[in-house]
Formats: C-alpha cells, sequence, structure tokens
C-alpha cells in the first residue's frame, strides 16, 4: 500500500514538471501572399525556453497538401510555383519538443485578400520648360501583379531637409504621369510611391525616392543688407563690412552667380564706385561723410532687385527711439523684448555675437517688422557662452543708434574660483581683495562672492558682497591668530571656490601701538620737565645744569701797582664828575683766588679795548694755560696797553710793580669777602670814563656776548699796536 502511494506521489510531480515545459501553444498566426514569390506565415510565441520544432500544415481547397517547417523561428514560407492563385488555404502550427508537442487552432486564408505586391518604380521628376511652380513624376507599374487584378497607387512629396511628407490624394492607374504643382521655385522635393491590389488589403512598401528641383523665377526680392562699423581713424576715414543675406525664409537652391557692390557720398552721385564679389560679404574703406550702399545679385533667371543702406557720417546724429531691454531665457530658446514710443520705425534688426576679446568675430542677423519681441533658437547660440545682443530701429534706409544687452543661452558655474590675497591686516582687521574672472571662464553672470574665513580653532563665518566688489573687509578677528580664506563666485547655475590660502592677525593694533607709544612719550616728556624744574630749584643741581659765567666786572684784582691805586680801586662804583656810577662792566675787577695756590692771575678781558691781532691772542692763550696749570711763578707779567673807551691809552702796570706772591697773599687775608662786597667800588684814579658810554645805552654786557670757550676781542678803531707801547717803554 505504501509503495503505490509513493509512485502516485513520484509520477504527480514528475508529471507536473513535463507538463511546464511543454511547448506553448502557437497564437496570433497571420499570412502573407507575396505574388509569385512566397507564401508566409508567423505567429507567436517567437521563442521558447527549450528548443521547438515548428510544423505548418497547409491544407488547399483545390491542390494538394503539404507542410513546411522551422527549427527555432516563428515563420515559415510555401514558395512559389507551389502557390495556386485564387485558393483558400487552411493553416496549422504544430509546435513539438523533447517533453510533447502543442497544436494551434486552424486559421483559414483567401490568396486574394492578402495579396502583397512590389512598390512602383519612378522613373523621373522633372519641371516642365516654361511652367514655373510644377514638377512633373514620370513612374512604372509595379511587377508581379496578379493579371485578373486591378491596382491603385499612391504618391507623396516633401522638400528636402524637412520630414514632413504631404500625401496626393489621387489615385494613380496604368502609369500616368502626375504633375505635382504649387511647389515653390528654385526647391528641391523628393518622390515617393506605393500600390496594392484592388482586393487586398495590404499594401506594398514605399518607393525609392527621387528627387526633383523647381524651375526658378527671375529673383523678385532684395537682400537683407546689414553693415559694422568700424573706428574712426585719425584722418576720419574708416572700414565699413557688409554682410548680406536672402531675405527668404529659407534659402533658395540656386545660388546667386554673382553680387554687384555700389557706393557713392550721399550728395555726389557721380562719384558711384562699383565692386563685385562671389561671397555673401565686402570690406571696404569709406571717408568721414555719409554714404548711400546697395548691393544686387544675378541668377541665370535674372538680377534681384536693389538693396540699399546709408552709412551715416561721423559725428551725424542718430535716431535713438529703444528705451528698454528685457530677456527672457526659455529651455529652447531665448526672448528679447523691447520697449519704443517710436511709431516710424519700418523694421528692426536684431545683432549678436559672442563677447570675446577677438577681432573679425562672426555676426549674426536677423530683420524684424511690425513686433516688439525677437525669439532666437537654441542653434543660434552655444551654452555656457555670453553674447552682445543689439536691436537697431530702422527707418527706410537710415539706421538708429542701438540699445545693447548681455545675455546667456545657458548659464553654469564658473570653471575657476576668484584668485585672492589678503591685505592690511592687523590684529583684529584684514582685507581680502580678489581678481575679477576672466570672462571666458564665467559661464554665466556673477552674481555675488562669498568670502569665507576660518580660525585654526574657531568655526567658519561667511560673508557675501556684491559682484562689483572685489574686496571685503574682515572684522572683529582675534589677535595673533592664523585664518584660512577662500572666495567663492557666484552664478544662477552654482558657486566655484577659489585656491584658500592664510594669513596671520598681529599681537597689538597699529592704531593702539600708536596710542600706548604717544602716551609713554608724553608721560616721560612730562617727567622730564618736572625733573628739569626741580633740579632749577636746588643751588647745586641748578650750578649743574646751568653753570654760572663768571663777570670779570665782578672780579678781584689780587695785585695792583702801589697802594695808592689800591685804595683807589673800589668794586661796587665810582665817583665820576660828583656822581656815583656803576663801573661799566666791560671793565673786569680783580679776582683773588681763595685756594691760595696761583700767586698772580690776573683774568682780564678788554674786550672793546684790546687789540684783535695774531701775536696778543696766542700770548694771551699761554698765559691761561700756565694759570690752569697750576704752575708756581712768583710773578706775572702783563704786556698789554688798557685802552678806554673813549680811546684814550693807560700803560700796563710793569713787571717791578708787581710785588711778591707772598706779600699779596698776605694782603688778601687781611680782607674778608663781605668786606669786600659791602665796601662801594673806587674807580682808580689812572683810568678815566668816557662822557658817553654806547654799550650802556643799549643795556648790553659786552662780556656775556663770548661763550666759556669762544671769545671774542673788540678793538678801538684809533688804538696803537701794543707791540709798539712796549717797545716805546
Amino acid at each position: 500500500m505504501m509503495e503505490k502511494m509513493l509512485f502516485w506521489a513520484l509520477f504527480l510531480l514528475l508529471g507536473n514538471f513535463c507538463i511546464a515545459d511543454l511547448p506553448k501553444k502557437p497564437e496570433n498566426i497571420s499570412c502573407i501572399f507575396y505574388y509569385k514569390k512566397n507564401f508566409t506565415c508567423t505567429w507567436s510565441p517567437e521563442k521558447e525556453d527549450y528548443p521547438t520544432v515548428y510544423t505548418v500544415n497547409r491544407i488547399c481547397k483545390f491542390g494538394k497538401n503539404d507542410s513546411c517547417t522551422s527549427e527555432n523561428h516563428a515563420s515559415c514560407s510555401f514558395f512559389f510555383p507551389d502557390l495556386p492563385y485564387p485558393s483558400t488555404y487552411s493553416i496549422e502550427v504544430e509546435a513539438k519538443n523533447d517533453f510533447g508537442e502543442h497544436k494551434s487552432n486552424i486559421t483559414y486564408w483567401k490568396l486574394r485578400n492578402i495579396v502583397k505586391i512590389e512598390p512602383p518604380t519612378i522613373l523621373t521628376v522633372e519641371p516642365i520648360p516654361g511652367v514655373k511652380h510644377m514638377l512633373q513624376v514620370t513612374w512604372r507599374k509595379p511587377e508581379g501583379v496578379p493579371a485578373s487584378n486591378s491596382y491603385v497607387c499612391h504618391l507623396r512629396y516633401r522638400r528636402v531637409n524637412s520630414a514632413n511628407w504631404k500625401p496626393v490624394s489621387h489615385m494613380m492607374v496604368n502609369e500616368t504621369p502626375y504633375n505635382l504643382t504649387g511647389l515653390w521655385p528654385l526647391r528641391q522635393y523628393a518622390v515617393s510611391m506605393r500600390c496594392h491590389v484592388s482586393t487586398s488589403e495590404l499594401w506594398s512598401s514605399w518607393s525609392e525616392e527621387r528627387i526633383g528641383t523647381t524651375e526658378g523665377l527671375a529673383p523678385n526680392s532684395s537682400l537683407d543688407l546689414w553693415r559694422v562699423l568700424g573706428p574712426v581713424q585719425p584722418d576720419g576715414r574708416r572700414t565699413v563690412q557688409l554682410l548680406w543675406k536672402e531675405a527668404r525664409e529659407e534659402p533658395s537652391i540656386r545660388k546667386a552667380d554673382v553680387y554687384k557692390i555700389s557706393y557713392f557720398p550721399e550728395n555726389e552721385t557721380a562719384a558711384k564706385e562699383t565692386k563685385t564679389t562671389a561671397d555673401q560679404q565686402f570690406k571696404f574703406h569709406l571717408g568721414s561723410g555719409a554714404y548711400l550702399v546697395s548691393v544686387v545679385y544675378y541668377t541665370s533667371d535674372g538680377v534681384s532687385p536693389e538693396a540699399t543702406l546709408r552709412i551715416p557720417a561721423v559725428h551725424e546724429k542718430l535716431l535713438q527711439c529703444i528705451e528698454a531691454m528685457q530677456v527672457h531665457r526659455s529651455q529652447d530658446h531665448l526672448e528679447i523684448q523691447w520697449q519704443t514710443s517710436a511709431a516710424e520705425v519700418d523694421r528692426w534688426v536684431i545683432e549678436w555675437y559672442p563677447d570675446l576679446e577677438m577681432e573679425n568675430l562672426e555676426r549674426s542677423w536677423e530683420f524684424v517688422s511690425q513686433t516688439r519681441n525677437w525669439t532666437g533658437r537654441a542653434d543660434n547660440f552655444v551654452p555656457f557662452q555670453c553674447y552682445n545682443i543689439s536691436v537697431y530701429p530702422v527707418v527706410g534706409v537710415v539706421v538708429g543708434v542701438p540699445h545693447s544687452i548681455q545675455a546667456y543661452f545657458k548659464e553654469g558655474t564658473p570653471l575657476e574660483g576668484p584668485l585672492a590675497k589678503a591685505q592690511n591686516i592687523s590684529a583684529q582687521r584684514a582685507t581680502i581683495k580678489w581678481e575679477e574672472i576672466p570672462k571666458i571662464q564665467r559661464r554665466g553672470f556673477i552674481s555675488n562672492y562669498t568670502v569665507f574665513y576660518k580660525s585654526d580653532h574657531g568655526k567658519e563665518f561667511a560673508r557675501t558682497v556684491n559682484s562689483r566688489i572685489l574686496q571685503c573687509e574682515l572684522e572683529s578677528l582675534e589677535s595673533n591668530t592664523q585664518y584660512t580664506v577662500k572666495v567663492m563666485a557666484n552664478t544662477v547655475a552654482g558657486g566655484k571656490n577659489g585656491t584658500s590660502f592664510n594669513f596671520k592677525t598681529s599681537s597689538i593694533d597699529i592704531i593702539e601701538f600708536v596710542l600706548i607709544a604717544s602716551v609713554i612719550g608724553g608721560g616721560l616728556f612730562l617727567l622730564g620737565i618736572l625733573v628739569m624744574v626741580y633740579s632749577l630749584t636746588k643751588p647745586k643741581l641748578k650750578r649743574l645744569v646751568c653753570p654760572e659765567i663768571p663777570n670779570p666786572a665782578k672780579s678781584k684784582v689780587v695785585l695792583w701797582h702801589g697802594d695808592s691805586f689800591n685804595s683807589k680801586l673800589h668794586l661796587g662804583e665810582v665817583q665820576f664828575h660828583g656822581k656815583m656810577k656803576a663801573v661799566d662792566e666791560r671793565i673786569l675787577k680783580p679776582y683773588l683766588s681763595s685756594s691760595g695756590d696761583l700767586v698772580d692771575k690776573l683774568v682780564v678781558d678788554f674786550e672793546n679795548f684790546l687789540d684783535k691781532t695774531e701775536v696778543h691772542r696766542i700770548e694771551m692763550m699761554k698765559m691761561q694755560e700756565n694759570i690752569l696749570s697750576g704752575e708756581k711763578k712768583k710773578y706775572v707779567n702783563s704786556p698789554y696797553n688798557f685802552y678806554s673807551p673813549s680811546g684814550k691809552v693807560f700803560q700796563g702796570l710793569p713787571t717791578s710793580a708787581l710785588t711778591s706772591f707772598e706779600g699779596t697773599q698776605e694782603q688778601c687775608s687781611e680782607r674778608s669777602d663781605e668786606e669786600a662786597e659791602e665796601r662801594p667800588s673806587q674807580r682808580p684814579s689812572g683810568i678815566l670814563e668816557p662822557e658817553q658810554q654806547p654799550w650802556e645805552e643799549a643795556g648790553l654786557n659786552p662780556y656775556l656776548k663770548n661763550s666759556v670757550t669762544t671769545r671774542e676781542f673788540l678793538t678801538s678803531e684809533k688804538s696803537s699796536d701794543p707791540i709798539k707801547k712796549k717797545t716805546e717803554i
């Protein structure tokens, strides 16, 4: 019992597996009868998982039954001549593989309903001489059409470089030529045909295309003429480049043979010049005045009308009527709109060319009329390229002042970021400057710049500036800190970062440094003034800072000749003409050395009485050196003569009149300094005082004119030579 159950279980499993691998039933059987060629049937599915052999069984109503086989292909054919016509076939398709077989349903086919013939043959497509706007098509009927059936044919045509076919509704039979009318002159047209048997539903395939050209007419429209004016030269001449193209929407196939250019000054028709060219542009030079330029073209059919344009004078004021312009971009076109209040404008010229720093740029232009907008197609522009677009008003042959604008058909991110650097770096501020990106690398309008900066231990900050500004001031920075900076240029499509760089802020700001230095310097200056004032209040410091210059008038002469002369000498004041007057400060007073080292020291500086001779000056310097060196001399000889201010001369004291050093010291010791200061000065009887003393009236002291190290000796004009005086004595 258990063995039977196991057997049935295995049978069911293997049986299901085998049923799943059987070939699928052929369906959607379709058959076509190619007259005098073959009878072909197709079905689905087209491919099986396992190798499959298909067998097509044909049962003919009026003929023998047969079959055809096909391996792994969902089609099979019966070939001529085993194709009786007309007849009806019964078709059954059988699919077989290693796991079993599967048969389709039986289908029935009438050959007259499924017959398909070959396409016709187009012989010629040519214009009729003298007939315009027409092409005549001649053709031959298809081969293999059943004799018992009629056929009909269809024709279609299109212009070359166009994908739009236009069918002809007329049915053509019996190889009758057909005339295509309503065509453009000087245009190329492609023609194709197909046919089918009247009883069949199946058309033949389209025939091979044949191309024909319509006959041309004499040109009836002028060219679209444009000009590009070059800069004015110092002599007033300028370069003019003429450009032209056909005014029709599409160019003609038959090209112009030659173009004829004529130009002359506006008021001098007799000075007309003519040039010819085969190109569609011409460059020549004109003067500073206004000119009229015209162009015509010649074809085999005739001459075109004249296209005329006026070249304005150099300093001529032109029509200016365009008030504003706007640009609108879309996915596949660019639209320009402009506003104007002028109603007399006949047409407008739209000119565009790439904004590149190059000479002889290729310019494109179009004429439009009765509109205030223009749409440029995508094939007129290059993406990521900036274009200069200008709109010119044209009234008759006069061209007005253009209105220009720059536009991109499509914008992208810049190719390179800005090149930046840091300047004016201080403790808390820095200026970031960068260079403008070259036009060819922008790929769009720069909307703004973003400056990113970050310290080594802080977060990143960003500053955004306008596109017209090429620098940014960073404030509130940390002192003595290194920063990393990069600048990004942004367009509507995105941004591009430039190369990052580093800079370090200073420890102290320049303003702070100057302020601190000013405070310290001012404090030191005030301190110095206070120290100086304080030092002047102290006698010792006062003598050290400002030493007192000895006044010769208050000096004490340690030795005079005779007691009578000494008794007559008073230090305070002298009696002259019965009146007491102050002794002139220009007369030196005796000075007694308190040290007792010097025997004789007589310092007498009579600047107005001594001679300026070199001999006296040298002897005086030697005497001063001897006194300062402390040499012990018993006597001091004075070879000088003394002169009074009035010019009188009195003889100096002779050597014999000087007393000894010891006697002098004893006499000086008997006198006290206090008595010398209290006792009124007495003038020696031997010294005469002049009645007028100019130096007293001026209030000047000649002894103070000289510094300690430099003395100027003044002499009287009437003074005699001291050497001679000494010789006489």
